[in-house]
């Protein structure tokens, strides 16, 4: 059942579609994994990391919801679900307990270059068939490589 009419061909809107969803989960774990490691990081720049995986955290919820608000528009329904985020994220997983400030740094700077490199995909892949929808993760990757080059220079 398709409630909204699409103004794109049903083959751009499966790229889209799934770019857009693709984007969507990896936004969410991006954000749960950053807020993991935000709740439990420890060390001597506890306090400089810590604020930072909230921007992080920020970023990630505000672009989720422009990604699903956008996939809404053109006719593929968001999915974001705890099963479809665990099942489709290529972030690796965070470990349980305390965590380093040195190797949530590292955590992160490896999340943000997984979802980044996938973004930039999605990016190419959407030029074509929807400009409006590659802005939008244009503008988001744009974000996202601004909080992988602060996290690199933690780690320098």
């Amino acid at each position: 059942m398709s409630v909204v009419k699409s103004p794109l061909s049903d083959v751009d809107l499966k790229t889209v579609g799934d770019a857009l969803r693709g984007a969507l989960v990896d936004l969410v774990d991006l954000s749960l994994v950053a807020k993991q490691v935000h709740w439990n990081v420890v060390g001597p720049r506890f306090r400089s990391v810590h604020l930072q995986l909230d921007e992080v955290v920020d970023t990630a919820r505000m672009h989720s919801d422009t990604v699903a608000e956008r996939a809404s528009a053109v006719g593929v329904t968001p999915d974001a679900r705890a099963a479809t985020v665990a099942a489709q994220s290529a972030i690796h997983s965070v470990p349980e307990g305390w965590i380093k400030d040195t190797d949530a740094v590292q955590i992160l700077v490896d999340a943000l270059g997984v979802v980044i490199a996938r973004m930039r995909e999605r990016i190419a892949a959407t030029g074509d068939p929807d400009p409006v929808s590659q802005d939008i993760l244009i503008g988001l990757t744009a974000d996202l490589e601004k909080h992988a080059w602060m996290f690199q220079a933690e780690s320098a």
